[in-house]
């Protein structure tokens, strides 16, 4: 059973609630704790005992008052007052939580990052570190104080270079290592191999071997000069630094779903029992009645039912011009209200607004698994373990050939150059990258599986109605008789459209109004089914109609059979106007092409892409417009449950297969098809049956989309390439000695900072 909260209003399940306080015999039910303390201190306010009606004014103040200190916790979602909470800033905003768990989870990405950055900086400190002194070591001998080697201070004999080494280097193998030693730890419990494992391994054998050296000397014949510490604090500071450039990219490619969030106001204003009050955005209600007043944000998805005003709406849409809004309009949440004032009935709320769902769909695309991804994991499962056995094996033939000391090397080298910390995020980070960039554009990508698709397409389907063309009957032409003025023809057309809900009455209504022309009420109106409509207007006859209509009222048009034939090849609907007995002229009417259809078909014709149209209209009017944008192949005639059939067929010619669609009767066809581009200004049936959405109403974002999803193909392809070379090249020359483990640890370095790089410059590439 639904409850309100007598304190903050928010409307919960009655299951759901936190507490539950008695007073006067009846259970009220609170959303959160601190609701429950403000009742219990005054339950008489918050109840209306003490209030008369005269009072009613005060309730609604202390309630307003209470709800606009409120704040939702991001984390566990509790609405908590907000001076009793524990705030934080992020991004230019202030998040208020209910306890330091909640902080500390919500912090934990930044926080993670800021660790790392600590850890790059101690490892490259004791990097630089180490490089000084043995530069003061090589000096030294150079100047002949050999007793630099050993002893840098004579009256600690004890002390000597190797332990000056040992020194330094262990804070970078605890606090620069930690992370993979704990990888390593969990990938020993879970029984699988992977690269915090090879780093694991190989930087602790070069460390402990080099600490047995300086601490149990004698045992085994190596000098103390040849120890290997550095080799443990470099390959730690190369992969950290490899590690920390990529989160910065990630991070920085999560920003689009960042700015999508911050589009979301935090509270709105909504009538509740009749009194208008504050909360938090995430609290309204279908049905509810929010008020909006001028630059606020709307914060939920809705249709106007009072008031007028504009909205900025590019932040959704992409349009530059903000939208006229009135009675009847639907609102986006997340767009801002620029000047008048309004209320709306809220149609969508929470994770259904357009806006939560377009955020959804960025968040699951950057974490989706595309087959080539799925591959390059799989390889990695068995590359690990096989790069571990070469080591071991490159190790067992050196310690049999008499060379222990190359035996560690080649071991400590294999593990660090095969490290597959480049295979692992090849496909990832082009992902992110590709994904948001698609975002800023206004296209979103809903899984890595369509950009695969979208480089191998070989054919586009476009619907025609709503795609192609705006969905909107416009007046193309008017063709009058000799002797009759074109602003007559119109005028008089729409006085007869007046009392006509037909979409072709609409566009003359619409043409006549936009020319300035009186449109008087007439004295009768008929509707004739299947010819047209006839009306008296100051005592005379008027119809507009087609052919039939004018061949029962005994009006002649035969002799201008050619000029309506014409109109109709060009793709338009032609209505016939006589006045008394007498033909006045032809006005055409036609759904018109949206702007760059045109250069769209030639654009994907460049792509070497076929075009073909698919719709449910004739043939003729089809053709029509086939012809003016150069379509060459169109499929006329076809029901919504055939569209999906056509695009099968084609499927099982081998080819690559995109529909472009926006209706509900799109759906079938966006779902069958090998990517399913859905016109974001459609219906959300076919949204949700897209694999790409073009959250602009413009026909271009259909290139942009697959030229973006090919370029993000190419720079996976390109960064597998980069992180298998080093590894391929690498391996057999560490196995047989030939590769310091320092260098593999750079080289490995450079194969994770190539790919990490080579990802980041899909942001600017020019789409």
């Amino acid at each position: 059973m639904k409850v309100t909260d007598p304190v903050c209003k928010m409307i919960i399940e009655d299951k759901d609630a936190v507490a539950t306080s008695f007073y006067n015999g009846i259970a009220y039910h609170f959303c959160s704790k601190p609701c429950k303390e403000d009742f219990d201190k005054n339950p008489d306010v918050y109840t209306g005992k003490k209030l008369s009606m005269p009072g009613k004014e005060e309730l609604i103040s202390i309630t307003s008052k209470a709800i606009g200190e409120m704040a939702k916790d991001p984390i566990c979602g509790m609405v908590i007052p907000k001076d009793r909470s524990i705030k934080r800033a992020a991004g230019g905003r202030a998040y208020y939580f209910c306890s330091e768990s909640c902080v500390r989870t919500f912090e934990a990405p930044e926080a993670e990052l800021k660790s790392m950055k600590r850890r790059v900086t101690i490892a490259l400190t004791g990097v630089v570190i180490l490089a000084i002194f043995r530069a003061g070591v090589f000096l030294g001998l150079a100047g002949g104080a050999t007793i630099l080697t050993m002893v840098p201070i004579p009256w600690l004999p004890w002390f000597t270079g190797g332990v000056w080494l040992f020194i330094i280097t262990t804070p970078i193998m605890i606090f620069g290592g930690k992370g993979f030693f704990i990888g390593a730890w969990h990938a020993i419990k879970n029984r699988v191999a992977n690269m915090d494992l090879l780093i694991a391994l190989g930087t602790s054998t070069a460390y402990l071997y080099s600490t047995f050296i300086v601490f149990v000397p004698g045992v085994l014949p190596v000098e103390e000069g040849n120890v290997y510490f550095e080799v443990s604090a470099v390959i730690i500071a190369f992969v950290l630094l490899g590690k920390y450039m990529e989160e910065i990219i990630k991070k920085r490619s999560s920003a689009a779903v960042r700015k999508l969030l911050d589009l979301r106001p935090q509270t709105a204003r909504v009538i509740r029992d009749g009194s208008e009050v504050e909360i938090p955005a995430e609290s309204v209600m279908v049905d509810e009645i929010v008020i909006i007043r001028p630059g606020e944000k709307i914060p939920t998805d809705g249709v106007v039912i009072e008031g007028y005003s504009s909205v900025d709406e590019k932040m959704i849409t992409g349009e530059s011009v903000p939208v006229e809004k009135k009675t009847g309009d639907k609102v986006i949440g997340g767009t801002i209200n620029k000047v008048g004032s309004f209320k709306f009935r809220a149609t969508r709320v929470g994770s259904d607004t357009t806006l939560s769902q377009i955020i959804k769909m960025v968040e699951e695309a950057q974490a989706s698994s595309s087959h080539i991804q799925r591959l390059g994991d799989k390889v990695a499962s068995y590359f690990v373990p096989a790069v571990i056995g070469v080591a071991f094996l490159s190790a067992l033939v050196w310690i049999l050939t008499g060379n222990p000391t190359l035996a560690l090397l080649s071991f400590v080298a294999v593990l660090i150059i095969a490290c597959p910390c480049a295979l692992g995020i090849a496909t990832p980070a082009a992902l992110m990258v590709g994904v948001g960039k698609g975002a800023e554009l206004g296209i979103l990508i809903r899984g890595a599986e369509y950009l695969e698709r979208a480089e191998k397409l070989s054919v586009v389907v476009f619907d025609k109605t709503g795609t192609l063309t705006k969905g909107e009957p416009e007046v193309t032409e008017i063709v009058t008789v000799e002797g009759v003025r074109e602003d007559e023809v119109l005028r008089f057309a729409a006085i007869a459209e007046k009392g006509s809900e037909h979409p072709l009455a609409e566009a003359v209504i619409k043409r006549a109004n936009m020319r300035g022309l009186s449109t008087p009420d007439y004295e009768t109106f008929e509707a004739i089914p299947g010819h047209g409509v006839m009306v008296i207007y100051e005592g005379k006859e008027i119809l507009i109609g087609n052919r039939r209509l004018m061949k029962e009222r005994g009006i002649p048009y035969e002799d201008k059979e050619a000029i309506i034939s014409d109109l109709e090849e060009e793709g338009n609907t032609v209505m016939i106007v006589a006045r008394e007995k007498k033909l006045m002229g032809f006005i055409a009417v036609a759904d018109t092409l949206k702007e760059n259809a045109g250069d769209v078909i030639k654009g994907l014709k460049t792509e070497k892409i076929e075009v073909i149209m698919l719709t449910g209209d004739n043939e003729r009017t089809a053709k029509a417009i086939g012809n003016r944008i150069g379509i060459e192949k169109i499929i006329s005639n076809v029901l919504p449950g055939d569209k999906a059939k056509v695009i099968k067929e084609l499927q099982t010619e081998g080819k690559v297969v995109a529909m472009v669609g926006d209706g509900i009767n799109d759906s079938p066809a966006l779902v069958q098809a090998d990517i399913g581009i859905a016109i974001g200004g459609g219906s959300d049936i076919a949204k949700e049956a897209g694999g790409i959405i073009l959250v602009r109403d413009d026909l271009r974002n259909v290139i942009k989309g697959i030229k973006l999803s090919r370029a993000t193909m190419r720079k996976i392809k390109q960064n597998l390439f980069w992180a298998f070379i080093y590894n391929t090249i690498g391996v057999p020359i560490a196995a047989f000695g030939l590769l310091n483990p320092m260098i593999a640890a750079a080289a490995m370095a450079l194969s994770s900072l190539s790919v990490v790089s080579n990802s980041a410059l899909l942001k600017g590439v020019k789409i």
